[in-house]
């Protein structure tokens, strides 16, 4: 980096476009994460979910002079390493960032199962982006009569299984902008999965709103 090249805020390294997509979509509502704006770019690992998990610390080395903070996200189904705990396998990868320069300005969050869990809010703009707004029976009544979800719960413990079949149910094809559509839209203070709310703490403790 040059005297005149500016660092800039972040750097996101996620598996896939679905990921990117959500966290674009994240990072645009920092008025209701209650951050400030950040100035963030966002890159796809070509190996998906294993490529971040075996290959995201020395993926994000070449920036550590160009960013103020890196995020690594991936979803545990696929990395390659589920035999380890997800707290377990953050903390590894994490350690790993911290030691080739990021220090405490890293973070490692990992999605469990994956990332449709973030689906599953009680949100009612989920039957929305779903295509159930109008349709009848309600969405988490056809989840449950189909077994993908249990009663009084709000998450399927198979994601994005059930987000596959509630759009094939109404015919409706899956959208490159379900998720950040759902991001657009859904609270980001309500949402109870371990992964959203480590993201959102990690964003609030590294860019707090002035």
């Amino acid at each position: 980096m040059t005297m005149t090249e500016r660092r800039r805020d972040l750097i996101v390294l996620v598996a896939d476009l679905d990921m990117e997509n959500a966290v674009k979509g994240i990072l645009k509502r920092h008025h209701s994460l209650g951050i400030s704006l950040v100035e963030a770019d966002i890159l796809r690992h070509p190996w998906r979910d294993s490529g971040c998990c075996a290959d995201g610390v020395s993926f994000l080395a070449p920036f550590v002079d160009q960013y103020d903070h890196a995020l690594l996200l991936f979803d545990r189904e696929g990395c390659g390493r589920e035999n380890c705990s997800t707290e377990e396998l953050e903390r590894e990868i994490g350690n790993k960032l911290a030691d080739i320069g990021w220090g405490e300005n890293s973070a490692v969050v990992i999605l469990d199962p994956e990332l449709e869990n973030w689906v599953w809010s009680d949100s009612p703009h989920v039957d929305g982006e779903l295509g159930w707004k109008d349709h009848h029976p309600p969405l988490r009544t056809w989840l449950i009569q189909k077994g993908f979800l249990q009663i009084q719960t709000i998450k399927p413990p198979r994601p994005k299984e059930a987000v596959e079949a509630a759009l094939r149910e109404v015919r409706q094809p899956r959208s490159p902008s379900l998720y950040s559509d759902l991001a657009g839209k859904v609270s980001l203070l309500r949402c109870e999965d371990r992964s959203f709310i480590r993201l959102r703490t990690t964003l609030q403790q590294w860019f707090k709103e002035e």
